[in-house]
């Protein structure tokens, strides 16, 4: 192994860093993504990349009480902040990752229309939202149905999940009728999930700015931030039809 160094060395190439293990929390949906920029991170760097997902307010609690994670990808731009504000995050190390966006999705290719009939009439059992008290996207679908003037009739037909990933199961495997879902969770490439789907408009409900922290300092870590603020992670993120700002 020391030949191998000093080879190396002559040809003036550094030598392998040894392989760490980065522990991320990562907001529910976003964990699709996340994976498949784990993989690629992964096969460039050596490292690897162990998520744990679920929704923003419950890590957030958890990390205040020492969770052993090294970065958090949140669902909102508050918690991060808090975090960095109490001490718990590293300094200067917070910046956006992604534009989260809104869908009301259905399994069935019937029942959402551009005139939303099934909300005016509301001929459905169960619509599903996350969580608006600890997910930023269930408080997004709150706002929405406000807008819509629907939020207090429809309360006997709202089932919550505990997270975004819980919400869209409970319409993914039909037990709701439809939901309000992260865009992300229903689209890839330029082209929906199969059923019926209407893009809320984004100015309906407050800006789902997803942000990142630190929260251990490390080479490796630091690392994975930096890759996420690639144009090529870039790109990824879009293809979920999420939001990307150009000077993150």
């Amino acid at each position: 192994m020391k030949h191998l160094f000093l080879l190396l060395g002559i040809l003036g190439i550094s030598p392998p860093l040894a392989a760490d293990d980065i522990r991320v929390a990562v907001a529910t949906n976003f964990i699709e993504v996340m994976e498949q920029l784990g993989d690629i991170f992964t096969e460039q760097s050596g490292h690897r990349v162990l998520m744990s997902s679920g929704a923003t307010g419950k890590f957030y609690a958890q990390i205040k009480s020492g969770a052993p994670y090294d970065i958090f990808l949140a669902a909102d731009e508050l918690r991060p902040t808090l975090l960095e504000e109490e001490g718990v995050a590293i300094a200067d190390s917070r910046f956006t990752y992604a534009l989260g966006k809104l869908v009301l999705w259905s399994p069935d290719a019937e029942a959402i229309d551009e005139d939303l009939q099934v909300l005016k009439q509301q001929d459905f059992r169960f619509l599903s939202i996350a969580n608006p008290r600890t997910a930023p996207y269930g408080r997004a679908a709150q706002q929405v149905l406000e807008k819509l003037g629907h939020w207090e009739a429809m309360q006997p037909r709202v089932v919550r999940g505990e997270n975004i990933g819980q919400a869209y199961q409970y319409v993914y495997s039909r037990n709701a009728r439809l939901g309000l879902v992260a865009k992300s969770q229903v689209f890839k490439d330029g082209v929906f999930a199969d059923g019926s789907y209407w893009q809320v408009p984004e100015d309906w409900y407050d800006p789902i700015v997803q942000q990142a922290v630190l929260l251990k300092e490390g080479a490796a870590a630091r690392g994975l931030l930096e890759y996420l603020r690639s144009p090529e992670a870039a790109a990824v993120i879009a293809s979920y039809g999420y939001g990307v700002m150009a000077d993150r």
